[in-house]
């Protein structure tokens, strides 16, 4: 359609005038703007056109660029796009990236960013979806079939569907506006050539009309990027032709050319800015809009300033193409980096394939692994396109191989997932036995036991996994109901035990000795045991305990009893509270307890020992000798104590 267009456009713009443009060598652009025929020489205009060839590649580049965003009208929505590595993003973030671009206002100037995602994506799915397909014929090795359903990749569809169908009708709107945009252009020139052509002699007059032609020029849109550069060289042509027209009126062609003069004085200092800005990427885009304005909406400049401020412009120009280029530069010493990266994964996955795995847990550790390096691969980044395809060829080759190895493993595994399931069925069978037993005690820690014993175990056949889980769950479940239940019992029972102690503690602590050593240490005797009769109090009301010690205490201290024989009533009784809860952290921390004293005793005694021999000249009745004998015995009468202590509690 658009060759079509083109067809027709070239035959409206006349043969002979349509021949005398396109034979023409393209000027500078600042001699195509601002020609005076009358006022430049040959030698100025070839000066001109060397100045142009020092840039001509920065040139040529950014004519090329406005001509196809002249098509496009993508020069200025260019500044909104964000450069992202897709390749380091997951599936569901691709899809959010691609919602995002495809749901834009502006979606089509994404084109780009779209196409990355999607080769992006479909490179990970398809490498998901062997993986998946690998997965199931190795557990299905009779089936034919092979079905994944991904809702992840039906949204993305979905979103490439819409895409698809807002660049169709957008191009459709854009071919029509761009015939209608150079049919106007053409018109206009059409209309200047005849305001030449009428040899009006009130050049302000000519001036006004030919401003609103320049004017709606400006204004009348883009037109196809490849009658650009003709339709844009007629126009100028004749604009020059105007001013050789008029160029007797210098007032008026001086505050025309001082005009143009100020405005692409501004777009100098902005290009300046530019220069200074620390994306580059951006800046550039920024420069070639500035060009634009340079180049079709601004009129020429005066031969004394003309070339000065194009070379001005030129250089910065210059700069920044150097910086951009400075800036490839390193993408693709970056994209060299990420080559050598994925080829290191990629040797990686192959010595993933060869490594000797035995068991099904090697086997998964091998999986985490493969997936790590695949998500490093997929998040390396950019590789130079020449070798894109090749590099990714290779992944998949090397994750095949993989696979391939790991599938021949787990065909050798049903035997295993056989003896496992005998294991497991073993255990289902122990917890049944175990199922109505009274002596909760003991039986808890068999079916914990049991419980550890099942996750050690390793897979079962997939047909049969669900069934005997069942069953083992509900086994251990009924067994843990009764047991809930009897602890309600309990608890009740150990209020009860809570409210009795709770009333006896007063009857104890208004008790008082009658003077006879016998008779009150048998009543104190009487009251631990009748303490005991009432039983195990809940674990969280057991301080009565210690407030009924602390009476204990007081009491052995105003009997005339001997401290050993003290301290081991009272040890005697912790014990038994200790037994009777059954707290074996409380009973093992109290042995720790006790051998940390037994061992500071010793080691206070050996040090007095020797002590004493640093004096074993001097005479027998040395009191600080006498002294120190005397603390050595009564610590060994100590240490007697702790070691009847650790007896007594290991015996329980």
């Amino acid at each position: 359609m658009l060759e079509e267009l083109n067809d027709n456009l070239q035959q409206a713009d006349g043969q002979e005038e349509t021949t005398s443009i396109e034979n023409q060598t393209p000027i500078s652009e600042e001699t195509e703007l601002e020609i005076q025929v009358l006022e430049v020489t040959e030698n100025e205009t070839i000066s001109e056109k060397s100045e142009e060839e020092t840039t001509v590649s920065v040139q040529d580049e950014i004519d090329n660029h406005l001509a196809e965003s002249s098509e496009e009208g993508s020069i200025d929505t260019d500044l909104e796009i964000e450069v992202k590595d897709y390749e380091k993003l997951s599936l569901e973030e691709l899809v959010d990236e691609l919602a995002t671009l495809v749901g834009h206002e502006k979606a089509l100037v994404f084109k780009n960013q779209i196409e990355d995602v999607k080769k992006v994506f479909l490179n990970q799915f398809h490498q998901l979806l062997e993986e998946k397909r690998a997965a199931f014929f190795a557990e299905n090795e009779t089936s034919t079939e092979f079905e994944y359903h991904s809702p992840i990749k039906v949204k993305f569809d979905q979103l490439l569907d819409t895409f698809r169908n807002k660049r169709n009708t957008n191009f459709k709107n854009i071919e029509n506006q761009l015939k209608n945009n150079l049919t106007e252009k053409t018109a206009l020139i059409e209309e200047l050539k005849a305001l030449i052509a009428s040899n009006d002699s009130n050049i302000s007059e000519m001036f006004k009309k030919f401003n609103d032609i320049r004017d709606r020029w400006k204004n009348s849109g883009a037109i196809p990027k490849d009658k650009y550069n003709l339709v844009w060289n007629n126009f100028h042509f004749h604009v020059d032709r105007f001013y050789e027209i008029v160029h007797l009126d210098r007032e008026i062609r001086d505050a025309d050319f001082k005009n143009n003069l100020e405005q692409k004085l501004e777009i100098i200092a902005k290009a300046k800015i530019l220069v200074e800005q620390p994306d580059v990427t951006k800046s550039f885009r920024e420069l070639q809009l500035l060009h634009r304005v340079w180049k079709e909406e601004i009129g020429p400049v005066d031969k004394e300033n003309r070339e000065k401020i194009w070379q001005e412009f030129s250089e910065i120009t210059k700069i920044l193409h150097d910086k951009r280029e400075a800036l490839a530069s390193q993408f693709k010493e970056k994209e060299q980096e990420n080559l050598t990266r994925k080829n290191e994964i990629i040797a990686e996955v192959n010595a993933l394939s060869t490594e000797k795995v035995s068991n099904h847990g090697e086997w998964q550790n091998q999986i985490v692994k493969l997936e790590a390096l695949r998500d490093a691969f997929f998040k390396a980044g950019r590789v130079p396109a020449e070798a894109t395809e090749f590099t990714w060829s290779n992944f998949k080759n090397a994750v095949r191989t993989f696979n391939a190895t790991k599938n021949s493993f787990y065909k050798d595994i049903k035997n295993e997932q056989n003896r496992n399931l005998e294991l497991k069925l073993a255990l289902i069978e122990k917890a049944k036995a175990n199922i109505d037993t009274e002596d909760f005690d003991a039986t808890t820690p068999i079916m914990k036991q049991i419980q550890e014993e099942w996750k050690k175990i390793g897979h079962v056949p997939r047909k049969l996994s669900d069934e005997i889980w069942e069953t083992f769950k509900k086994t251990c479940n009924a067994y843990f109901d009764r047991l809930h239940e009897s602890r309600k019992e309990e608890i009740g029972v150990e209020v009860e035990a809570f409210e009795k102690k709770k009333e006896y503690l007063e009857i104890v602590r208004a008790f008082e000795l009658v003077g006879d050593h016998k008779t009150d240490l048998d009543a104190i005797k009487a009251h631990i045991a009748a303490w005991k009769e009432f039983g195990k109090v809940p674990q969280n009301r057991r301080h009565i305990e210690g407030k009924f010690n602390k009476i204990l205490d007081a009491l052995f201290e105003k009997l005339s009893l001997s401290k050993k024989d003290s301290e081991m009533i009272k040890f005697s009784n912790r014990l038994e509270q200790l037994s009777e809860g059954n707290d074996q952290r409380a009973i093992a921390n109290e042995q720790i307890f006790i051998k940390r004293k037994i061992d500071e005793l010793n080691h206070e005694i050996n040090q007095l020992e020797n002590n004493i021999g640093f004096f074993s000249n001097s005479k027998g009745n040395n009191p600080f000798i006498k002294e120190v004998q005397k603390n050595i015995e009564k610590h060994k009468e100590e240490l007697q104590t702790w070691k009847d202590k650790l007896k007594k509690l290991t015996s329980i």
